[in-house]
């Protein structure tokens, strides 16, 4: 996910009328809250920092999601902008919007303060209720895609605020928690009392075996919203496969790591062997080796890492390898979406943005942890669907041309606001990110 996770799509067939109106006035309610309570924990000083090009910081998600209010659908209803004079440094990535200040200093920008975010927020958010409750049904049916666009586009943004607080605050000798856990605390303590012994990980995964053959991939006709990338829906044919019935974990990256995993160059790819020697890459991004154990640093401070909790914040590059070193492989996307159909289960039921901002632990479920948790990397690079178009206009820019030089990643993680996934949501990032929530299944081949 660029700045915005993934891409920009139609929503399906919706009524104007009260109903429509009342369900768009509190899901924008329930989002732009969200957005403010994710930041509630942050000093302004703490809002302005960009730890890397990557990231962005706080208060410029906040701004942007506003902007992109203000620009798309305040704008064009002849709303004028809050000051126009921001635009340029909110805008993300939208040529057809007009100028752009360069991402890599967004940290930069120490006006507009914090406080007057805060104020373009409250000034954009009571415009945007006015809009709702003054138009006409037929001008709200038309806006209604728009608008349920804008909240999954500022839900992106809610995850990218937390993950890129999170590198700040690693960068930061001090490690600071953006908010304590019991459960990490207990954590702690347990590490500063006792001693370090294995735990004991999870059993061996169990695959589940799927038959393949032709399969019916991207958004169904029926789904309330989708972003374009997950369209059109199109015929592939999927050779017989098998997926672990759990997500890899802290306890077999261990063994990897043990048995001399990242100097095993016939595990790699050319690339990724290049990327872990230039690196000097040897754990996952956020944690290191303490004798047996692996020690990271979270939202919510330093923990000691259980054995049977999905290993997180992995490249590409190292799933890839890890799989082979586990005697598999990553899944393609598409037989990842079709177990996760095959499975039943329900996409709002995973692990996802709560209280805990930590994976759970293994499950003995068949096929869990699917949805939340990490994401999880698979082979596909990130491409076009066949006969994928991108929309006219500025919104059109989102997704078609991130089509490159990326990988796809499926289900979500503890850090995506509950209800954003989708089984046909696709997020895309550069094979060698390891700063979001980033994880692995096994699948095997079958024939």
């Amino acid at each position: 996910m660029p700045d915005m996770a993934s891409g920009l799509g139609g929503v399906g067939g919706r009524t104007a009328g009260d109903s429509t109106r009342a369900q768009l006035v509190a899901g924008f309610q329930r989002v732009r809250a969200a957005t403010e309570a994710l930041a509630a924990p942050l000093s302004p000083e703490d809002q302005g920092l960009q730890s890397m090009p990557s990231c962005s910081p706080t208060k410029w998600h906040r701004a942007h999601t506003t902007w992109f209010w203000e620009t798309f659908l305040l704008g064009p209803a002849g709303v004028s902008p809050h000051d126009a004079s921001w635009a340029p440094l909110f805008n993300s990535y939208y040529v057809a919007a007009g100028p752009r200040s360069p991402r890599p200093l967004r940290g930069m920008l120490s006006r507009p303060t914090t406080a007057q975010i805060a104020e373009y927020r409250r000034v954009t958010d009571a415009r945007v209720l006015a809009f709702l409750a003054d138009r006409d049904d037929d001008t709200i049916a038309r806006a209604a895609a728009l608008i349920t666009l804008g909240l999954a586009h500022e839900e992106q943004h809610q995850e990218l605020l937390l993950t890129d607080i999170l590198n700040a605050f690693h960068d930061n000798p001090l490690r600071p928690t953006y908010r304590e856990d019991p459960e990490d605390r207990e954590g702690r303590e347990d590490l500063r009392k006792t001693s370090r012994t294995a735990q004991q990980g999870p059993s061996a995964p169990a695959f589940h075996r799927h038959d393949g053959g032709v399969f019916e991939q991207g958004a169904t006709t029926d789904a309330s919203f989708r972003f374009d990338n997950e369209e059109p829906r199109h015929r592939v044919f999927v050779e017989a496969f098998e997926l672990a019935d759990r997500l890899v974990t802290v306890g077999e990256w261990k063994a990897f790591a043990d048995a001399g995993g990242y100097d095993t160059a016939s595990l790699w790819l050319s690339d990724g062997f290049d990327w872990t020697k230039a690196n000097d890459v040897r754990a996952p991004l956020y944690g290191t080796r303490d004798g047996s154990a692996l020690v990271a640093f979270g939202l919510s401070g330093t923990r000691e890492l259980r054995d049977d909790e999905p290993i997180s914040h992995l490249s590409f590059y190292e799933a890839d390898a890890l799989a082979r070193f586990l005697g598999a492989r990553l899944p393609t996307e598409a037989e990842w979406e079709l177990a996760a159909r095959a499975s039943g289960r329900d996409p709002a039921q995973g692990n996802f943005l709560s209280a805990s901002l930590r994976p759970r632990a293994a499950s003995a479920e068949p096929l869990s942890q699917l949805y939340g948790d990490v994401w999880e990397w698979t082979s596909s690079a990130y491409a076009p669907y066949p006969g994928f178009l991108p929309g006219a206009g500025a919104v059109g820019e989102y997704n078609g041309k991130f089509m490159v030089n990326q990988q796809v990643l499926r289900g979500g993680s503890c850090l995506t606001p509950r209800g954003h996934v989708r089984a046909s949501y696709r997020n895309f990032w550069h094979p060698e990110t390891r700063f979001q929530m980033t994880g692995l299944r096994l699948a095997r081949s079958q024939r």
